[in-house]
């Protein structure tokens, strides 16, 4: 797959979440392979350009962390274009426009799902950011603000004509938020309604299986991963070698779980510093936790770590306390383990409809920025 002058080693994107995907979750989730491209948090134009140490640290990166855009969200023509020329000086590779967000701090300022609203401002609004830039600006949008006002074709029509070079779509209207389930017709629309550049498909991709579902049921060119990240820091390497050769890896075991869980804590405590990289991380390790098992002992422990101490001896006893639900071999006996996350979706198909599918893989929004409407 080629972005602009990008070719992609995969057709997988990491995308956009307030509060969680920073420089240390994209550097846990391409260590585990398979991701193809990624995204910062979305970050104020105008914070960025007056340099403030907030905006500073959501746009933080480093050579490992490439191919990667700088998503921007905002309203004023002139601090868009110049917020983009600034993110083209720091080296990334793409800026992406947010047009999608639907949160209340977003839209109020016109920025968000409120750019999807007034197609001719905001195609000017981004000819000046093409203009301003040699390096691929994108767009990431929802189907529309409502069932009522399904915009995203014509918008990304507009967008084509003004020059991105891709537009992502999120199967969802704004006044859905995270609720619901994705409606891959709308997706297929907007595929259908540009001429050359690709379309990213987003919303509900929780498995291998639902990547390739929305592939094949939309023809987008590739899709992007948000909450299911979360919950399967895997998946994307997962998904990768799904695609291209039809097998199903099996998840990770509890070690390798762990592993990772404490890579990702070692960079959150060398990115925030010690004690305040361990309360952020308080919100963080829970998803983990979703397939441990049994793991009351570690979730309730968890949530209260100050510091590396906190976090090892949190893992220390609920390894004691878990054995309980454990062979001889320290496998967690057959009524205890998780139901395999492919389970859901592989049955769905044969037996019931596309809304079946999305519901049994559906996941909540994690705590934070992104369910404040």
């Amino acid at each position: 797959m080629r972005f602009g002058p990008h070719e992609l080693s995969s057709p997988l994107f990491l995308s956009p979440l307030a509060g969680y995907t920073n420089l240390p979750m994209r550097l846990t989730v391409r260590e585990l392979g398979g991701l193809g491209w990624a995204t910062t948090d979305l970050v104020n134009a105008r914070s960025l350009l007056e340099r403030s140490p907030g905006a500073l640290r959501l746009v933080a990166t480093c050579g490992e962390d490439r191919p990667l855009a700088i998503q921007l969200f905002g309203s004023v023509p002139e601090e868009m274009r110049d917020a983009a020329a600034l993110c083209e000086s720091l080296g990334v590779q793409a800026v992406d426009i947010n047009m999608g967000c639907p949160v209340k701090k977003v839209v109020s300022i016109g920025g968000g799902s409120a750019m999807m609203t007034e197609l001719g401002r905001t195609a000017a609004l981004v000819r000046g950011m093409v203009a301003a830039v040699k390096i691929p600006v994108t767009a990431k949008m929802r189907l529309g603000w409502d069932d009522d006002n399904l915009t995203a074709p014509d918008l990304a029509r507009a967008l084509e004509e003004a020059g991105v070079a891709a537009v992502f779509v999120h199967g969802r209207t704004r006044a859905q938020g995270f609720a619901g389930r994705v409606n891959l017709a709308g997706i297929r629309a907007v595929v259908q309604a540009v001429k050359t550049i690709p379309v990213i498909g987003n919303g509900d991709i929780t498995t291998p299986g639902a990547a390739k579902h929305m592939l094949d049921e939309t023809g987008c060119a590739g899709v992007s991963i948000g909450r299911g990240a979360f919950y399967d820091p895997w998946i994307f390497r997962r998904t990768e070698i799904f695609l291209r050769t039809g097998v199903l890896t099996p998840e990770p075991g509890l070690t390798e779980r762990v592993r990772v869980l404490r890579r990702h804590f070692d960079r959150y405590a060398e990115f925030y510093g010690e004690e305040h990289g361990a309360r952020l991380f308080r919100k963080v390790a829970p998803w983990y936790a979703k397939r441990f098992g049994p793991a009351r002992v570690f979730k309730n422990d968890i949530v209260r770590i100050a510091s590396r101490e906190d976090f090892e001896t949190a893992l220390a006893e609920f390894a004691v306390w878990r054995a309980q639900f454990c062979d001889e071999r320290g496998e967690l006996l057959e009524k205890f383990r998780p139901a395999p996350l492919e389970a859901s979706f592989m049955r769905a198909p044969g037996v019931g409809d596309e809304a079946e599918v999305f519901r049994r893989d559906s996941i909540p929004v994690p705590k934070g920025p992104v369910e404040v409407w």
